[in-house]
């Protein structure tokens, strides 16, 4: 089995700072692209940003273009979002994506992890 674990979600005030973190494990050979999506209440789930393996091309959601960071750390297999001068409609529960080959395939699959809450308030 392959898992998605995020973390680092919390409460924080509009301005301020986080810096999710999604950790990949189990049954892993390689993970290609990576990317964080959210979803807010009533709202449909909309990609915030992506990364590719190498990290060479990322890509981004307009709303969050120079305030987010996408990251990721192969050796580890980690991918991060660096969220800075946060806005109340920053309010989602964040979820993480990865594109997987297992040890028992070449061939890649789509995985997500549980989310975690970002929650931005005075």
């Amino acid at each position: 089995q392959v898992q998605l674990v995020e973390s680092g979600g919390g409460l924080v005030q509009p301005g301020e700072s986080l810096r999710l973190s999604c950790a990949a494990s189990g049954s892993i050979f390689s993970i290609d692209s990576m990317a964080w999506y959210r979803q807010a209440p009533g709202k449909e789930r909309e990609m915030v940003a992506r990364i590719t393996r190498t990290s060479r091309f990322t890509n981004y959601a307009d709303s969050v273009k120079g305030r987010f960071t996408i990251s990721r750390d192969n050796a580890k297999s980690r991918v991060y979002l660096q969220m800075n001068s946060l806005k109340p409609e920053d309010t989602a529960i964040y979820y993480c994506n990865a594109e997987v080959s297992s040890t028992y395939s070449t061939t890649y699959s789509n995985y997500w992890g549980q989310g975690t809450q970002v929650t931005v308030s005075s």
